[in-house]
């Protein structure tokens, strides 16, 4: 964008008092115009796709397709267009998979505006640039290779898993009981934010921990 001209600003978020909020507040500052609003994932890349704008604010738990496929589809149809994500949700997963698609900024809604005027001032002008407000604890984890946050049994139990073996099958044949295999499930799933067994190894083999056996079942649906 050319120095001096405003910076264009669409803001999607499904909770309409807060954003009609978020838009009056920035109305005050006279170097941002805010173009539209929306409030789903379809809507903004239709918004993105019509404005072309050089922000655009973005919520994560809104109504479409999630917001991965949202920021794909807006990079698609409006590839100069900043992406900032302004989200309830310190998960350092969803931050490290946003950042990677190409989110700008990834900021919990504890910002202040003085901070969050701030960030749509500068990603604009900073191509290269990845701005976080996050709790310490959510950039620490997010840091934390997954490998490191699982033990070697973990592991071992996880590969099962993924050979579509019941809990009765792995302990058989890790020589452990079936109360210390849901043990080391339940403790894996936070570990990797999953919320089930496929989800669990569809994450493990995205992060090379383990590895999807050819032609194998879908793990059974057991916890």
């Amino acid at each position: 964008m050319n120095p001096g001209q405003p910076i264009r600003v669409v803001i999607v978020d499904d909770h309409t008092l807060f954003r009609e909020g978020i838009r009056e507040m920035l109305e005050l500052e006279p170097e941002i115009t805010v173009l539209a609003e929306g409030c789903s994932g379809p809507e903004a890349v239709s918004l993105a796709s019509r404005h072309q704008p050089d922000v655009m604010l973005l919520d994560v738990g809104m109504p479409g397709d999630g917001p991965a496929a949202t920021i794909d589809q807006i990079r698609a149809v409006s590839p100069r267009s900043r992406l900032v994500i302004l989200t309830m949700h310190d998960d350092p997963d969803l931050m490290r998979e946003l950042t990677d698609r190409g989110a700008s900024a990834y900021l919990v809604k504890s910002v202040s505006r003085k901070e969050l005027t701030a960030v749509l001032r500068l990603v604009p002008r900073s191509a290269d640039t990845v701005v976080l407000y996050v709790p310490r604890r959510t950039l620490q984890s997010a840091e934390r290779a997954p490998r490191d946050l699982l033990s070697p049994r973990e592991l071992d139990v996880l590969q099962l898993v993924a050979l579509a073996l019941s809990n009765g099958q792995i302990a058989h044949r890790l020589s452990i009981t079936e109360a210390t295999v849901k043990r080391h499930l339940s403790n894996v799933y936070p570990k990797l934010g999953a919320v089930s067994r496929l989800d669990a190894i569809n994450k493990a083999v995205a992060a090379g921990l383990i590895r999807r056996p050819k032609d194998k079942p879908d793990p059974p649906a057991e916890d």
